[in-house]
């Protein structure tokens, strides 16, 4: 299932079934009042954190991600006050505090980009960026450490795009289509620890260009 998705069919591209990661629900639908909880990027940032890296603390969170404790001991609470993130009281000791993630994604109601609430649109803005930015991190690490990868998983990553004509239509059946293929490949999942085996992460963007005007010759 995606993280973040506006597809209305449930399928985070999400957290692998790892012993480390709890089994949790699949993907939650937004609303706009859970929109404008989760639509802030640093909680966006720890509840990504928390779905591909399992349950931690906020010290461990801040130290992972260059915050404050203060900071993300705050914005926890603040995801917590949304149903995003919960506690994990089978893990650490005495006063010390785990979340865990209560999804492996979330899924945008299409409802939400035609909602006349100034507030709304600008929580929407503000998730759809950090959406985008949050990928071009993961890719900027990965290009930052892919030398320290076998030659096995280096040269079998993928940076591809294409150009199609196509409507609005065959736009959402293509998008279908590729989120069924992934999520085909669920089934094949192999046991953490394996020889080579990862988590691999996978981006789908598609969207409509606008052609620059060509003068004539």
């Amino acid at each position: 299932m995606p993280e973040n998705s506006e597809v209305p069919d449930a399928s985070d591209a999400d957290v692998p079934d790892v012993p480390d990661v709890p089994d949790v629900p699949d993907v939650r639908t937004l609303d706009p009042r859970s929109l404008r909880g989760l639509a802030h990027p640093l909680r966006m940032r720890l509840l990504v954190n928390l779905r591909h890296h399992g349950p931690a603390t906020a010290s461990q969170l801040a130290e992972r991600l260059g915050e404050s404790s203060g900071a993300t001991s705050y914005h926890l609470r603040q995801l917590a006050e949304h149903g995003f993130v919960s506690d994990d009281p089978g893990r650490g000791k005495g006063r010390e505090r785990w979340w865990k993630a209560e999804d492996k994604g979330v899924m945008l109601d299409n409802a939400l980009h035609h909602d006349p609430n100034p507030a709304v649109r600008g929580a929407l803005n503000t998730f759809m960026h950090e959406v985008a930015s949050g990928h071009d991190r993961e890719l900027s690490t990965w290009l930052g450490t892919m030398h320290d990868w076998p030659k096995t998983w280096t040269t079998k990553a993928d940076f591809s795009d294409f150009t199609l004509r196509l409507t609005p239509e065959l736009l959402a059946e293509l998008d279908g289509r590729m989120h069924d293929l992934i999520d085909s490949y669920r089934g094949l999942a192999m046991p953490e620890g394996e020889q080579d085996v990862a988590q691999v992460r996978i981006h789908l963007h598609a969207f409509p260009q606008r052609k620059l005007d060509t003068p004539d010759a």
